[in-house]
Order: structure tokens, then C-alpha cells, then sequence
């Protein structure tokens, strides 16, 4: 796989459905394919799609134990709604431990604070969820949109963190665009969804950030 061979490739799907590119995904996968989730708003498009192109593949879900009770009770729907097969992945802290020891979630301004949250509480979980299912192709809900760190990735990269081949099937789609695609297939959204390790939509988590590697590294030290 070489960097031409991504060109290639987001040039060919550029015009191509997300259920057409998540099947593409699949297809290159040879049976090690993985779709992640936090049940976030419009993350029921790329469940569906994942589900549609391969029946109960698995689903990486971080639970950081800090999801408001919607958000579980969404997790719940969509698993009957969609035979979903979910992998959850917890920290090897509970929330109320963490909470003890290191206090409250950190706030907006302490950077350095919610990079060792996040490194504590999702990044470390994920890693060893990919470690242990370990995906050839990662199906992503990440889109051109959300943020200003993720417009300058594709449709398909090759993740430096994780060493997969990361795939966006809905990366340039609009949230009017994500709409109408639940409201197509009926599916339900989720709006009381809340992300302590990032603080606010357009900060980055650390696992699609070149520093999430490097906190991985250091939570999951003894």
C-alpha cells in the first residue's frame, strides 16, 4: 500500500455512495474489518452502512463511563435495530476512581489535563480494542465538517496510530445530507451525546491527532 495507491483510490470513490464505499472497504478487508462508534449524533449512517455491507461486524465502542443515560439507551436501540455485534472497551479506571484520583473533568483551557484524560479514558481502551480485534480496514464516522483537523484527511488514509487502513464512508457529507440519510433508512439520532475528552466540537480526542499515539503510549505504561 503506498501513498499513490490513496490517491487512487479517493479519486475513484470520490463520487461513490457510503454504502458503495463502505462495501469497498469490506472487500479489502479479507474478513478483518471493524467499524467504531461512541453513539455520537448521525453515528447510526455509518452503523447501518457497516451493517448493510457485512452483517455483525465488529463494533469498537470506548465506554469511558461518562455517557449521559440516552446515550446508552441509543447504543441499545441501535444494537436490536441493527444486529449490531458490540466490542465495548472500558478504561482500566472506572469514572468514579479516576474522579477520586485526578478530580473533575478537566476544563476547556487545560489542555494538558484533557490530553491525559483522553489518554486514560479512550485512547488506551481503543488501542487495546484494536490490538485485540486487529482490523485491516477501520471504518470511521469522520467527516470533512466536524472539525478543522479533520479537512485536511479523506475518504482513506492509512492511520499512523493504528496502523489500519481508515476508511470515511460519509467524509464529505453535510449534516443535511446525514438527515436525510436516517431519515431514509429510518433510523434513530442520539442529541444528549457528551465527549469529556474533548470539551468542545472542534478539538480532537487523539485518535485521529498524531499526538494520540504518543499518549497512547504513555497510558498504557504500568
Amino acid at each position: 500500500m503506498t501513498p499513490d495507491n490513496i490517491t487512487q483510490w479517493n479519486a475513484e470513490l470520490r463520487e461513490k455512495s457510503p454504502l458503495e464505499i463502505t462495501r469497498w472497504a469490506v472487500a479489502q478487508a479479507n474478513g478483518r474489518a471493524v467499524v467504531s462508534t461512541n453513539f455520537r449524533p448521525y453515528e447510526a449512517a455509518i452503523l447501518h452502512a457497516a451493517a448493510q455491507a457485512q452483517p455483525r461486524i465488529p463494533v469498537l465502542w470506548v465506554d469511558h463511563g461518562y455517557n449521559r443515560p440516552a446515550t446508552y439507551r441509543h447504543a441499545e436501540e441501535l444494537r436490536a435495530m441493527l444486529n449490531l455485534d458490540i466490542r465495548a472497551y472500558l478504561p482500566r479506571l472506572t469514572a468514579a476512581h479516576r474522579d477520586a484520583v485526578y478530580g473533575p473533568i478537566p476544563a476547556l483551557d487545560d489542555e494538558e489535563g484533557l490530553k491525559h484524560f483522553s489518554a486514560v479514558m479512550k485512547l488506551e481502551p481503543f488501542q487495546r480494542g484494536m490490538k485485540e480485534l486487529a482490523p485491516r480496514v477501520w471504518l470511521t464516522a469522520l467527516r470533512k465538517v466536524q472539525n478543522p483537523n479533520r479537512a485536511g484527511l479523506d475518504i482513506v488514509s492509512l492511520d499512523a496510530n493504528f496502523g489500519a487502513l481508515k476508511v470515511s464512508p460519509f467524509f464529505y457529507w453535510s449534516d443535511a445530507d446525514m438527515d436525510g440519510y436516517l431519515a431514509e433508512h429510518g433510523l434513530p439520532n442520539e442529541w444528549d451525546y457528551f465527549d469529556p475528552a474533548k470539551a468542545d466540537e472542534k478539538r480532537e480526542c487523539g485518535l485521529h491527532a498524531a499526538w494520540g499515539g504518543q499518549a497512547m503510549a504513555e497510558a498504557a505504561r504500568p
